[in-house]
């Protein structure tokens, strides 16, 4: 008797709103997710560490080609600063290497007074704890060899900066960033701000660009759904692409756009920059486009018809 092969793939196409628990890479997740849903292709838009929780957007079929937008896009999240306490990974999965009393008369102004150093545009040293690449190896690779490398500082942008409780010695914090932003890092940098260091006891994303935490679900309630309903959990491949203004197109500008042609629409049709286009007939998703000069669009990335 012959052994019952793998099953075939399927393509499915959208976006999970995953809500990532703890303890798990955003790799493993997207291993789970696509092996649920049964996927022939599959991606994510930008990881979230193990430790942290919340939205990670999983890409499914043709929503792959947009997740670059994603990666691209501002982040928003929720954590708790324990300062007084440094840990090698700037949070809970590293050794403590340090600890400090906090001051007993530190209070919400000079915490406020602290925080105003970080708003708007800051340099931030990348941690060694992270997967970034030096000579094709992560740095994270190396900090657990013992080995520190050299980094370069990067310009990112803080956005939003709040807190929201103070109760030593824990700072709650909401953070609206852009990417390549490392809140690890952030959260290390105010403690020593404040003179005691620290490290993140709690992280967690809830929102990637326009999308936020609404309507995400757990890789459980996936689980706990049919197989033949699972693909209807996802989010339309458009979820990606919603702040961009829409252009719709007739069944024979269609066409040539899904050919790549660049269509001279005139002026007025949509303002400069890039744009999602839908075919007006049947509402379908044909791709995206950037659009110049006198009305003139240019077809970017194309859904497979």
């Amino acid at each position: 008797m012959k052994s019952e092969g793998k099953r075939k793939r399927v393509p499915v196409h959208g976006v999970l709103l995953l809500d990532k628990p703890e303890g798990l890479s955003s790799n493993d997740a997207l291993i789970r997710a696509k092996r649920m849903l049964n996927a022939e292709k599959a991606g994510h838009t930008g990881t979230l560490d193990p430790f942290a929780t919340g939205l990670l957007p999983l890409c499914f079929g043709e929503a792959t080609k947009f997740s670059q937008d994603l990666l691209e896009a501002d982040k928003e999240y929720e954590t708790i600063v324990h300062l007084g306490v440094t840990t090698a990974t700037g949070d809970t999965e590293g050794e403590i290497v340090r600890q400090c009393d906090v001051d007993a008369s530190l209070d919400v102004a000079r915490i406020e007074a602290a925080l105003e150093a970080f708003r708007g545009e800051i340099d931030q040293v990348p941690p060694m704890h992270s997967a970034l690449k030096r000579d094709g190896k992560p740095l994270y690779e190396y900090a657990r060899a013992g080995i520190t490398l050299e980094r370069e500082a990067r310009r990112v942008t803080i956005h939003c900066l709040d807190l929201l409780e103070w109760r030593a010695p824990y700072l709650k914090l909401a953070v609206r960033c852009s990417k390549g932003t490392y809140i690890r890092v952030l959260g290390e940098d105010i403690g020593h701000a404040l003179g005691c260091g620290a490290h993140l006891n709690m992280l967690r994303r809830i929102g990637v660009g326009a999308l936020t935490l609404h309507g995400a679900m757990t890789l459980d309630a996936l689980a706990s759904l049919p197989e033949e309903q699972r693909a209807a959990a996802l989010a339309p491949v458009d979820a990606l692409l919603s702040s961009f203004p829409s252009v719709s197109l007739d069944d024979e500008l269609a066409r040539r756009f899904l050919h790549g042609q660049r269509l001279a629409l005139g002026k007025g049709t949509a303002a400069e920059g890039r744009a999602r286009v839908y075919r007006a007939s049947d509402g379908k998703l044909l791709g995206t486009a950037r659009m110049a000069e006198y009305g003139v669009l240019a077809p970017e990335r194309l859904i497979a018809a």
